[in-house]
């Protein structure tokens, strides 16, 4: 297996915005409570009733952007259910996930010192499929209003004199479905109401984030563009990848064969499909790209492990969820005109999570590890890399097998990222370096599966992790990096020392 490459050094194709790689957060199963929220007087360590472990976890991987209640959750959370005395908050059978119930412990308070403490921005999703105008409005009153005002004194009285400051906000989810069941001329009328009132005050500017399309529902992105796109800063895309044609046996998150093995990675890379369509078609009211295409919830979404609640959504994560994160990633960064914000689904516990919690322990999924090491990433250029590979082929169906991306962050250093799909064999992948300066010095990183179904335990959490990366020699102008099977590797040129 080959594959051949020109990056061009001295190409940039603009600039990678952090929040592609940010997160998602619903009350979902074990993602807010256990995950994330233990209270203060649990047993296991935290600040504020936060979690220490998972905090430093989201801290290492620089999480820039964390999105929260929802998902379908958003569409029935009434914030004002959410503060003040925790012992007097409403309960309330969440009945999206799980039929259990929803005691209101972590609401917006502690929502916005969970992003204090991650050190990322929070966005708020609102909800218009069971909620008023009135509602919305008094909630972005109550986070961002300085001075004399209801919500603004009604902050202080639980706890909290000074604003907030919230760059993004939600105006409804997935209204096509479990937030209203709405068609689009009907959801692109109520944004154009509910987002008037999304006001900003004082020195808060806030995105305002309109709900789009499902999948490659086309119509749903043309209707909103052409009768709200004038009112919105951002337009949002789901899209999850499922092994099987089935949502009601999706495939297994382990255990699985070659066929499953492969589906998953063909279906993860029809993001680029997805995007380009969506994007050709928002091009049309929007050829300057002033509105955002932000894909808030995409990842990996199997059949839940055995013995746990249906409405949890817990799997495991192996070696094929890292790679479909690299893929992602890769397809993201060639959008970077358009796309400029993504959530994977979901951050703790539920999907493809990058963090899995027992009790006290946390392990890091192999998904965080493509995070921690695509990190550098991060507000870096995207550099022209024009890579042709050979097909990974399975059965009548074929892939390429390597692919990749390329940039230079504000220092300097330049950082290649390869993954390599095929689970047999290694690849060598040649690299012409052109426009390349003397000097700097080169180290990397892989994560690598033994089998297809790799992935960390309790027991053995690091099974999969990191490792120093050496496959790769200069010669000339050219890069020769041998990419052992099923693996993601980061490669780092350091920036020339300065005379």
């Amino acid at each position: 297996m080959t594959a051949k490459g020109i990056l061009n050094l001295d190409i940039q194709k603009g600039k990678i915005d952090r929040n592609v790689y940010g997160h998602f957060s619903e009350h979902l199963g074990r993602c807010i409570y256990e995950g994330l929220w233990v209270g203060e007087d649990s047993p296991i360590p935290n600040t504020n009733g936060i979690r220490n472990d998972v905090v430093e976890a989201l801290k290492q991987i620089r999480v820039p952007v964390l999105r929260w209640p929802g998902g379908c959750f958003a569409d029935e959370y009434h914030w004002k259910d959410g503060i003040g005395s925790r012992e007097k908050r409403k309960r309330m059978i969440n009945t999206h996930w799980g039929g259990v119930v929803e005691n209101n412990h972590f609401g917006t308070h502690e929502f916005m010192e969970l992003c204090r403490q991650i050190g990322c921005e929070p966005y708020i999703n609102g909800n218009v499929g069971s909620g008023t105008v009135q509602e919305m409005a008094e909630w972005v009153e109550y986070l961002t209003f300085e001075g004399v005002s209801p919500m603004a004194e009604l902050r202080a009285e639980n706890g909290r004199e000074e604003p907030w400051k919230v760059a993004y906000f939600g105006v409804g989810n997935e209204n096509w479905g479990c937030g209203g069941n709405m068609r689009p001329e009907y959801y692109a009328d109520l944004y154009r109401r509910y987002q008037t009132y999304v006001r900003n005050y004082g020195g808060n500017r806030i995105e305002r984030i309109a709900c789009g399309a499902n999948s490659d529902d086309y119509r749903w992105t043309e209707v909103l563009m052409r009768e709200a796109g004038r009112f919105m800063d951002a337009l949002t895309l789901h899209y999850y990848t499922l092994p099987r044609d089935s949502w009601q046996d999706k495939g297994d998150a382990t255990g699985f064969d070659e066929a499953e093995w492969f589906s998953t990675l063909r279906k993860s890379l029809r993001m680029d499909e997805l995007i380009t369509r969506h994007s050709a078609i928002m091009d049309q009211y929007d050829p300057d790209a002033r509105v955002a295409l932000i894909v808030d919830e995409w990842g990996t979404w199997y059949n839940v492990e055995p013995g746990t609640n249906p409405g949890f959504l817990y799997q495991q994560n192996t070696i094929r969820d890292a790679l479909v994160a690299s893929l992602t990633f890769h397809i993201f960064h060639e959008h970077n005109r358009r796309v400029r914000m993504a959530n994977i689904a979901q951050t703790v516990n539920v999907l493809q999570a990058v963090v899995l919690t027992e009790g006290d322990k946390a392990l890091l999924t192999p998904t965080y590890h493509v995070f921690d090491m695509y990190k550098v990433h991060q507000d870096a250029e995207r550099l022209d890399l024009q890579l042709t590979s050979g097909s990974y082929r399975f059965g009548e169906e074929e892939i390429p097998a390597v692919s990749g991306t390329a940039t230079r962050d504000q220092e300097g250093n330049v950082h290649i990222s390869l993954c390599h799909l095929d689970p047999h064999a290694s690849a060598e992948t040649t690299l012409s370096l052109r426009g390349l300066q003397d000097g700097g010095s080169w180290s990397g990183l892989v994560l690598a599966g033994d089998s297809i179904d790799a992935h960390n335990t309790f027991e053995h959490p690091e099974r999969l992790r990191p490792e120093a990366f050496d496959g790769f020699k200069r010669q000339g102008e050219e890069l020769v990096v041998t990419l052992p099977p099923m693996s993601v590797v980061t490669l780092k040129l350091s920036a020339p020392a300065q005379a």
